[in-house]
């Protein structure tokens, strides 16, 4: 039934009521129901029949115009976040190449040992910040995943997509129920599962990751472990490292603990949330 039908039926209905009723009882009851008789069961009559059809009606015209306007919130995110990968595409990732490019021509041209470590670095900065704006540009373009499909099963996705990427194994255990969370600990909670998992497939050449969740009397507590190459020092300690300082400043933000750690001979990032913080 479409939105017009529904109007039309809601306007129509008191209408189609009170003339039938009165037709019939002119027509058919005239012997056995007197005027005023006949007058007082009109209003109860069209009370009777268009109240229930009215309420089933406005429920279908409710539920559809909500539907309609989730299909538009959709509509909009896709074509801002479409608009976003364009100009990423068009703006920061061109220039980014074009700046490879030179620096690539600059670093033929000098044979100076200092100008050429230097130049190595710079180098070898560009070529990362191009690749992580591909790899937004890439995120942007598909549809929203907490969108399109419910949030576990989204979380198991992002672990099984990374874990073929990059050709690795993944052990994937969740014992963490979805009522446990908010909305905003969802979305957060994704980002840094996909951050950790970014870090994982770019920098630590591993052959299996495992991905755990389980939920305890005081909050909850996830992981990501790989056998990767690991680490030395403070990881959190270098400038360089963006995507750990994300990770870091996102769980502040919600009030989680971080820690990263290397125990024997595997790479693991826990993220904890303890009471109601």
């Amino acid at each position: 039934m479409t939105y017009k039908e529904i109007k039309w039926l809601i306007l129509t209905i008191p209408t189609l009521t009170i003339g039938i009723w009165e037709y019939v009882r002119h027509e058919l009851l005239v012997s056995f129901v007197s005027m005023e008789v006949g007058n007082m069961l009109a209003p109860i009559l069209i009370f009777v029949v268009t109240v229930p059809l009215s309420a089933k009606l406005f429920s279908i015209l409710e539920n559809t115009q909500e539907e309609l306007n989730k299909e538009r919130s959709l509509k909009a995110a896709l074509v801002e976040r479409e608009r976003i990968a364009r100009e990423l595409h068009d703006g920061i990732a061109q220039s980014l190449f074009l700046l490879s490019v030179k620096v690539d021509q600059l670093e033929r041209s000098r044979d100076a040992e200092a100008s050429g470590e230097q130049l190595g670095k710079l180098r070898k900065t560009v070529h990362q910040v191009n690749e992580y704006v591909r790899q937004a540009i890439a995120n942007l373009r598909k549809p929203p995943v907490l969108d399109t499909m419910p949030w576990m099963e989204s979380i198991r996705s992002l672990a099984d997509e990374t874990a073929s990427e990059a050709g690795m194994s993944v052990a994937f255990r969740w014992e963490l129920p979805e009522e446990r969370l908010t909305a905003k600990e969802k979305v957060e909670l994704y980002a840094s599962l996909r951050e950790a998992l970014l870090n994982v497939r770019k920098h630590a050449n591993a052959g299996h990751v495992e991905i755990e969740c389980a939920a305890d009397d005081e909050g909850w507590t996830c992981s990501v472990a790989d056998d990767g190459k690991g680490f030395s020092g403070d990881p959190f300690a270098h400038a360089s490292r963006y995507g750990l300082q994300i990770l870091r400043d996102r769980a502040k933000e919600m009030g989680w603990e971080l820690t990263l750690e290397r125990l024997e001979k595997r790479t693991k990032m826990v993220i904890r949330k303890r009471g109601n913080a």
